[in-house]
C-alpha cells in the first residue's frame, strides 16, 4: 500500500518513514513547498531530501515551485495568521496530486512538527480530502520528532533553523531585532569596529595616490573614525 507523502523537509521525514513502514505502508514523497525561502534555503532543502530519497529507495516526486511572490501575496493581508494559508496551499495541492495520479490517500510530515498548529493542518487536510475525494491518512508523528532529528543530524543532513517562510525567519531572530532597535548606539559601535581594517586599507590608497590634498584628507579621516594615523604636512 502506497500513500503520497508531502515532505517539508528530510530531517522531518525520517521518523514518519520509518513508522509508516513498521505499519506496512510505503511513502511516496511529495515535495511542493513554495513557502520555503529564501532561494538558497529553498534549494537546500530539496536537495537534502532528493538525496536521502534514493539512499532509503523511496520514490520522490518534486514539484518544483520556488513561489515566494505568490506566497507573499497570500499571506500578506494577515501576516500573522500567515500558517493556516500556509498549510492551505500546500496540503490541497498535495491532495490534488493524490486524486489526479490514483493515490489512495495522502499524508504530511508536518504532523511531527510540535512547532506546528497540529489540530489546524488536520482539519486542512480533511477538507482538502474531501474536496478531491480522496482519503487523508492521519498520523499523529510528534511522538517520534527527536529521534527522527537526532538521526538526521548523524546522517548529516541539512538543518533548517526555521519553519520555511521569510517572515518567520523574521521571528527567529525578532529577541535580537527588538534589542537592535532600541539600542542603535550597539548598531553603529559594531560598524565601526567591523569596517575599520576596510578603512586603513582605503586610507592607505589614498595616501598612496595623493589623489586627496592633506586637509581634505584630514577632514574624511576624522568622519571616518581611522585612529593610529601618521600626521600629514600641508
Amino acid at each position: 500500500m502506497e500513500t503520497l507523502m508531502h515532505t517539508c523537509c528530510a530531517p522531518c521525514s525520517v521518523s514518519c518513514i520509518r513508522q509508516l513502514r513498521e505499519e506496512g505502508i510505503e511513502p511516496v514523497s511529495f515535495w511542493y513547498n513554495p513557502n520555503i525561502h529564501p532561494y538558497q534555503e529553498y534549494k537546500a532543502r530539496r536537495d537534502t531530501l532528493m538525496a536521502y530519497a534514493p539512499a532509503i529507495g523511496m520514490k520522490l516526486i518534486v514539484r518544483e515551485d520556488y513561489g515566494l511572490r505568490d506566497f507573499c501575496r497570500a499571506v500578506c493581508g494577515d501576516i500573522d495568521h500567515r500558517c493556516g494559508c500556509c498549510y492551505h496551499i500546500r496540503l490541497w495541492e498535495t491532495a490534488r496530486y493524490a486524486a489526479e495520479h490514483g493515490y489512495g490517500s495522502f499524508t504530511s510530515t508536518l504532523f511531527v512538527s510540535p512547532y506546528q498548529n497540529h489540530e489546524l493542518l488536520r482539519q486542512t487536510a480533511e477538507e482538502a480530502a474531501e474536496a478531491y475525494g480522496v482519503a487523508f491518512l492521519y498520523r499523529d508523528f510528534r511522538p517520534g520528532f527527536r529521534a527522527g532529528q537526532q538521526e538526521a543530524r548523524e546522517r548529516g543532513f541539512y538543518m533548517q533553523k526555521y519553519c520555511g517562510c521569510v517572515f518567520s525567519e523574521e521571528d527567529r531572530y525578532r529577541k535580537q531585532i527588538d534589542r537592535d532597535l532600541k539600542q542603535p548606539e550597539k548598531i553603529n559601535a559594531a560598524y565601526w569596529r567591523a569596517t575599520r581594517k576596510l578603512r586603513l586599507k582605503l586610507y592607505g590608497k589614498i595616501v598612496k595616490s595623493r589623489c586627496l590634498t592633506a586637509p581634505a584628507l584630514r577632514k574624511w579621516i576624522m568622519r571616518s573614525g581611522v585612529a593610529h594615523i601618521p600626521q600629514l604636512k600641508d
